[in-house]
């Protein structure tokens, strides 16, 4: 897929006259996410030698909001093969329970089935519950409570039984 720096423009202007909060195009050699009234705005990776980069950079978008980014996990527990990790399907606030004052969904240790709640992410005061995929035990919580997530970042992994 080839896009010429007018075709950028006006897909990037489209883009910011819509409601549209969050959008991903990918190629093989290019991928664009924009997102808006998030912490990032504009994401992209390409080649080197790809003409992309340059116009992404320029994109008319409003500014990202100025807060700190929270950390990634550590690359050693990335790369535990044996874990089944759960992940954040968007940007939003982890919470552990359903209500301030209420126990947690799930504990370290918590041995739980596929399907069931294992935490809520808040986006656009929405709740939105997050199950788990597949049952196991609950060997690490990544997240503090109340916390921003992006998408994509691993809430916690499980060891599948």
């Amino acid at each position: 897929m080839q896009f010429d720096h007018q075709q950028l423009r006006a897909l990037l202007e489209q883009l910011s006259q819509s409601d549209i909060q969050e959008f991903r195009l990918e190629a093989e050699d290019f991928r664009l996410e924009v997102r808006r009234n998030l912490p990032a705005v504009v994401t992209a990776t390409a080649p080197v030698a790809a003409p992309v980069a340059a116009p992404v950079a320029a994109a008319p978008l409003p500014a990202p909001a100025a807060s700190p980014a929270a950390p990634p996990p550590p690359a050693t527990a990335a790369s535990r093969s044996d874990l089944q990790p759960i992940t954040a399907p968007m940007v939003g606030t982890f919470y552990r329970s359903p209500a301030p004052g209420e126990p947690a969904f799930v504990d370290l240790g918590t041995r739980i089935r596929a399907g069931q709640t294992v935490c809520i992410l808040e986006a656009m005061k929405l709740m939105n519950e997050l199950e788990a995929e597949v049952a196991g035990e609950v060997v690490e919580i990544l997240v503090e409570n109340g916390t921003p997530v992006e998408f994509g970042q691993v809430l916690m992994r499980i060891r599948p039984s």
